[in-house]
């Protein structure tokens, strides 16, 4: 079994997610006392946020592949970043690297194509939702990504990620303003919804709602599960 390194803490919440879904997801393969070999960089989420809030992404970068290569160099053989707003720099991060990145949206991207999807929502902070890094490789497989029209409904999905669900806090009038919102984008056109931070399917479930839901936290995930056990 190959050895994957974790880099959270970006939340811790979405992090303590992702160990749990991927070990289950190897003892549910391999059975057994088989759970993952993996090491976890997990980082005070404040400095990070304090980067990314003064648009400072090199700092940011400098910080990930500073621990990128601590992993890497402990025997990682390939990286996640836990959490969808960090592949703003993960093509930056993967070149300074000699094990591969395993990249939330490429990932997210093969499972929309597989169900045949060509035009979906996409949900997340605002860096997810307007900057082109995941949109990007969504387009790269013919994939149109929709983003809520209304600013204010922007603005209080990227809010709550980092006031509510980062911390984990679950309200139910929280997820009614979400449900309302994915309605507005099934009425654009989309034909399913990307949970594009890691933080939200924690929030929305797909019996919420009738509409096909790519949680990014468990495509990614899986992917990993994958790779540590040579499926790909």
């Amino acid at each position: 079994m190959k050895t994957l390194g974790l880099i959270g803490g970006i939340s811790w919440v979405s992090t303590a997610e992702y160990y749990k879904l991927i070990n289950e997801g190897i003892n549910e393969q391999l059975g057994g006392l088989n759970f993952a070999r993996c090491i976890i960089h997990s980082f005070n989420y404040v400095d990070i946020k304090r980067n990314n809030d003064a648009n400072d992404w090199e700092s940011t970068l400098n910080m990930l592949s500073g621990a990128a290569l601590h992993l890497q160099n402990s025997g990682a053989q390939a990286i996640l970043l836990c959490a969808n707003t960090m592949h703003m720099i993960a093509d930056e991060l993967q070149a300074k690297l000699n094990i591969p990145l395993i990249h939330i949206a490429t990932v997210t991207a093969n499972e929309i194509s597989k169900q045949g999807l060509k035009k979906v929502g996409l949900l997340g902070t605002r860096f997810t939702m307007e900057q082109l890094f995941f949109t990007a490789k969504l387009k790269e497989q013919d994939i149109e990504a929709t983003i809520p029209a209304d600013d204010d409904d922007r603005e209080f999905i990227h809010q709550t990620v980092f006031n509510e669900l980062g911390k984990g806090l679950l309200k139910p009038e929280t997820r009614e303003r979400y449900l309302n919102i994915i309605d507005k984008l099934v009425a654009a056109g989309a034909e399913g919804i990307i949970l594009g931070c890691t933080e939200i399917p924690l929030l929305i479930k797909s019996s919420d709602t009738a509409i096909p839901l790519f949680d990014t936290t468990l495509i990614h995930s899986r992917a990993a599960i994958d790779f540590a056990i040579g499926e790909i």
